[in-house]
C-alpha cells in the first residue's frame, strides 16, 4: 500500500516506553487537559464572594472557555499537520499553567474572559492531539462508533469529576486549591512530555497558509455577544437596557460579517457548504432541544435543592457521582448498539431523549419539601445516561452524512448550540418564566394573608409569610416541570415521526494520504 499511513503504535514516544504505557499516557494527557479550565463553575459561589464579582460574571467567563473549545474545531487538523505532538504539548502545558495563574488572581472581568477563552482553545487542542494519537489503538478500523464513546466518556465524565474535585477542595481549603491541583497535574504532563516523547512526523510540515483567522474571530465574537445577551439579560432587564441592546447589535453584525466572508472568500473559516448538508438543520434543532431540557437541572433543580431542601455544596455535588454512573452506563450501551450490533440512530436518540424527559417527569412527582436526597439518585442517573447517549449517537450520525473535508466545521456549527449559546439560552428561558411564576403564585397563595386578619396572630405572621413564599416556589417548580414534561412528550412523538434517523451507516476516518490531499486543497 503506497502513501504515508498512521503507524499502529504511538510513535511520538521514545523507544523505551512500552506500547501499553503509551496509550495510557495519551489518555491521561486527555483527562488532564479536560480537567483544566480557566475557572471552575462548581466554585462560583466562592469566587463571587472572594472576587466581588457577580455570578453572571463568573458564568460569562466559564462560557467563554466553551466558546474557545468550539471555534478551534475547524483548524485542529491543520495544527496537527504543522507541529509535532511534542511541540504542541510542550507549548500547551505552560500556557495552561499561565492561564490558571492569571484567572486565579485577577478580578478584572475582561481579562478573565479573555484568558478563559484561550484556555478553551488550548484544552481542546491538547485533548484532540492526545486522543488523535491513540485512535488507531482504540479502533484499528478507524470506526467512529468505537472512538466517540471513548471521547465522550472522557469529556462528559470529566465534567462530573471536575465538579466533585472543585467542591471537595473548596470545602476543605478554598477555591484556589483547584487551580493549584490542576497546575500540579499540568506540570506532571509537561514533565512526562519532556522526558518520554520525541519529535516525530509522518509527513512534511504543512504551513498554516490560507486559514481565515478573521473569520474565526468573528464567529467567536458572535457567540460571546449572544451568550452575554442571554446571561446578563435578567440582570439588565433585557431590552430596557442599553447593554443588552448593544450586545444584540454586536452579535448581529458579527454574524452578518461571518456570513459575508462565507460568501466572498474561497476558503472561509467555516464554509457555506458546511451548512448545506442534508438534515443538519434537524440536528441543530435536536441539540437545541437537548440544551433546553438539560437546562432544567441548572435552574429548577438548583432552586429546589438550594431554596427548599437547603442542601449544602457537598450534598448537592454528591449527585455528580450518580450522574457519572449514568454517563458510564450510557456510553457502554451506545457503544454496544452502534459498534457491536450496528443499529440505527432512531432507537438511541429516542431512548436518550426519553431518559432526559423521564427525569423531568420524575422530578414533577418528587417535588416535596421533605424529600430525601436518595430519591434524586435515579433521576440524576437517568439524565446522565440520556445525555451521553445523545451526544455519541448524534455525533456518530454526523460522520455518516458529512465527508471529512467539512466534518470539523460541522462539529463547530453543532458546538455553537451544544457548547455555545444553547445552554445559556435554556437557562435564560427557565429563569425568565420563573421570574413571573413565583410572584404570581405567591399572590394567589397569600391572598388572605394580612396582618389585620384577626384569624392570624401577629406573632406568627412572619412564619406564615415565609411558608407562603416557600409554597409559591414549590407550586412554581411543579408547574414548570409539568410544562416541560408536556413539551417533552410532544417532542418524543415528533422523533418517532422522523425518518432521517433510520439509517445505520457509520463514517470512518480517511487514510492519511487522503487527509493530506484534502488539507492541501484547502490552502490553494
Amino acid at each position: 500500500m503506497s502513501g504515508p499511513q498512521f503507524p499502529t503504535r504511538v510513535m511520538m514516544f521514545r523507544d523505551f516506553v512500552p506500547d501499553k504505557l503509551r496509550v495510557f499516557l495519551c489518555l491521561f494527557f486527555a483527562v488532564v487537559f479536560q480537567f483544566s479550565g480557566g475557572i471552575y463553575l462548581s466554585s462560583v459561589s466562592h469566587m463571587v464572594g472572594s472576587l466581588a464579582l457577580m455570578q453572571e460574571d463568573i458564568m460569562m467567563a466559564g462560557y467563554a472557555s466553551f466558546v474557545g473549545m468550539t471555534v478551534v474545531f475547524p483548524i485542529l487538523f491543520r495544527l496537527k499537520f504543522r507541529f509535532t505532538t511534542r511541540s504542541i504539548l510542550l507549548v500547551i502545558c505552560p500556557a495552561l499553567i499561565l492561564c490558571n495563574v492569571v484567572t486565579m488572581h485577577t478580578d478584572n472581568l475582561p481579562i478573565m474572559v479573555f484568558f478563559c477563552f484561550i484556555v478553551g482553545i488550548l484544552r481542546m487542542w491538547g485533548t484532540f492531539e492526545a486522543l488523535s494519537n491513540v485512535q488507531l489503538s482504540i479502533t484499528p478500523t478507524r470506526n467512529f462508533a468505537v472512538f466517540f464513546p471513548v471521547v465522550y466518556l472522557i469529556v462528559l465524565g470529566n465534567i462530573q469529576l471536575s465538579g466533585l474535585t472543585t467542591v471537595y477542595l473548596g470545602y476543605w481549603a478554598n477555591w484556589h486549591y483547584m487551580h493549584w491541583f490542576i497546575i500540579g497535574l499540568l506540570f506532571v504532563v509537561w514533565g512526562l512530555t519532556a522526558g518520554f516523547t520525541r519529535h516525530f512526523r509522518f509527513m512534511k510540515p504543512m504551513p498554516l497558509f490560507g486559514i481565515d483567522w478573521l473569520g474565526g474571530v468573528l464567529w467567536a465574537i458572535f457567540l460571546l455577544a449572544t451568550i452575554f445577551v442571554f446571561e446578563y439579560g435578567k440582570f439588565y432587564d433585557w431590552y430596557d437596557s442599553i447593554q443588552i441592546v448593544t450586545g444584540t447589535v454586536i452579535a448581529i453584525i458579527a454574524l452578518a460579517l461571518s456570513v459575508h466572508r462565507m460568501m466572498v472568500r474561497r476558503h472561509p473559516y467555516i464554509s457555506l457548504e458546511a451548512f448545506r448538508y442534508k438534515n443538519l438543520t434537524s440536528l441543530l434543532f435536536l441539540f437545541l432541544m437537548l440544551c433546553f431540557f438539560l437546562a432544567s437541572p441548572n435552574v429548577l433543580q438548583n432552586i429546589f435543592t438550594g431554596s427548599i431542601l437547603k442542601y449544602d455544596v457537598l450534598n448537592a455535588v454528591s449527585l455528580n457521582w450518580w450522574n457519572l454512573a449514568g454517563t458510564i452506563i450510557g456510553g457502554a450501551v451506545t457503544y454496544l448498539w452502534h459498534a457491536r450490533y450496528h443499529g440505527g440512530y432512531k432507537v438511541p436518540v429516542f431512548l436518550g431523549f426519553a431518559l432526559i424527559i423521564g427525569y423531568q417527569c420524575y422530578m414533577y412527582f418528587l417535588i416535596d419539601p421533605n424529600l430525601n436526597i436518595e430519591c434524586l439518585y435515579l433521576p440524576t442517573m437517568m439524565r446522565g445516561t440520556g445525555y451521553i447517549m445523545l451526544y455519541i449517537s448524534l455525533t456518530v450520525y454526523v460522520t455518516s452524512i458529512v465527508p471529512f473535508q467539512h466534518f470539523f466545521q460541522v462539529l463547530a456549527i453543532l458546538g455553537f448550540v451544544r457548547t455555545g449559546f444553547g445552554s445559556v439560552l435554556g437557562s435564560a428561558i427557565y429563569s425568565r418564566i420563573m421570574q413571573y411564576l413565583i410572584p404570581e403564585n405567591f399572590q394567589t397563595i397569600s391572598m388572605e394573608l394580612d396582618v389585620v386578619n384577626t384569624a392570624i396572630n401577629e406573632h406568627v405572621f412572619t412564619g406564615i409569610y415565609a411558608e407562603a413564599a416557600k409554597q409559591a416556589i414549590l407550586v412554581s417548580l411543579k408547574e414548570m416541570y409539568g410544562w416541560v414534561c408536556i413539551i417533552g412528550i410532544v417532542f418524543l412523538c415528533l422523533i418517532l415521526c422522523e425518518k432521517f434517523l433510520n439509517r445505520n451507516i457509520v463514517g470512518r476516518l480517511p487514510r492519511i494520504r487522503r487527509i493530506k490531499q484534502i488539507m492541501q486543497r484547502e490552502r490553494v
